[in-house]
């Protein structure tokens, strides 16, 4: 069954990856929701490519994106839950860099425009963000239980935070003049992360691009990631969103349902509302994604980009 043309929007292959081994039959399942372009993400395998590449080629599909680090790689130390950028071990940190420029490679040679980068985080010793949304769950966010991990969170990030930072500031600015120098033409958007301990918070956000002025750095605004983080106190993500109005790169286009996220706007959450604050980023945005998960069923997500384009229709 054919659906509507989706347009410029793209979406990511994190909402089927799982349930396919073949390259080319995960495409064509997007294609016939009615996409017209793709986000490549972290966990397409160099042997899924070989079935994707043609279609590129032939133009049965385009891309959007990739997401770091492309292809997959399975060592965690270079997953989407690291310090990255921010490593302290400088063959660590290296390593990184030629992976991230990399990703930057797949981009340009797949007529991409952006690398969707995790910058880091600040360790911790055990996951803390696990630990707060079990007690958020269990006891709400106002609870003495969760104001005082929340506090022993807050005052370890404090602390490290600002040298995590001028490390990711320092590799991303290797990065972007690798990138030159092999004349690529791709942005990196540095995303709004789904846990605390992550980088970046807004305010990280606009250190780091603000540093990197003139280089091809700008933020990728995770919608739901971003309302995740409003919820648990990290940041207020509609107030802080319009600092970086003009650093957008891209967004992932996703609504949460508690701390739940990857559903699809307005048709899980069942609210017609909430969600139109992040719209101006969304109509900003140069590259716009949905990042949805595999329980999102086909018509969901058609009704769901239906309400999205009416919302921006009427705004517009």
């Amino acid at each position: 069954m054919q659906h509507i043309d989706k347009g410029t929007y793209s979406f990511s292959t994190c909402w089927n990856i799982r349930k396919h081994d073949v390259g080319e039959a995960m495409i064509r399942e997007i294609a016939d929701l009615g996409f017209r372009r793709v986000e490549l993400n972290y966990n397409v395998t160099k042997e899924m490519l070989k079935t994707i590449e043609p279609m590129i080629e032939r133009g049965e599909i385009r891309v959007s994106s990739v997401h770091n680090t492309f292809p997959h790689d399975p060592d965690p130390d270079y997953g989407t839950d690291s310090i990255l950028l921010g490593f302290e071990d400088e063959v660590k940190r290296k390593r990184a860099i030629e992976l991230l420029v990399e990703s930057a490679e797949y981009a340009q040679r797949y007529g991409g425009e952006a690398v969707v980068v995790h910058p880091g985080e600040v360790p911790f010793p055990e996951d803390i963000s696990k630990d707060l949304g079990k007690i958020y769950n269990e006891e709400g966010p106002d609870s003495p239980k969760y104001r005082s991990k929340w506090a022993e969170l807050m005052e370890r990030r404090e602390a490290l935070s600002s040298g995590y930072v001028e490390k990711i500031i320092a590799s991303l600015d290797e990065v972007c003049n690798r990138a030159a120098a092999k004349g690529l033409d791709v942005r990196f958007g540095i995303e709004t992360r789904s846990r605390p301990q992550q980088i970046p918070t807004l305010a990280e956000a606009k250190t780091i691009i603000t540093a990197l002025k003139g280089a091809p750095v700008g933020i990728w605004y995770d919608t739901g990631h971003a309302i995740m983080m409003d919820r648990m106190g990290l940041y207020d993500s509609v107030g802080e969103m319009q600092g970086l109005m003009d650093d957008i790169v891209g967004v992932h286009i996703h609504e949460t349902r508690g701390l739940s996220d990857h559903w699809c706007p307005y048709v899980h959450s069942k609210d017609m509302d909430f969600y139109d604050a992040y719209l101006p980023m969304i109509r900003r945005a140069q590259v716009k994604v949905y990042e949805l998960k595999s329980a999102c069923k086909a018509e969901e997500i058609h009704e769901s980009h239906d309400l999205l384009m009416k919302k921006l229709g009427v705004t517009e």
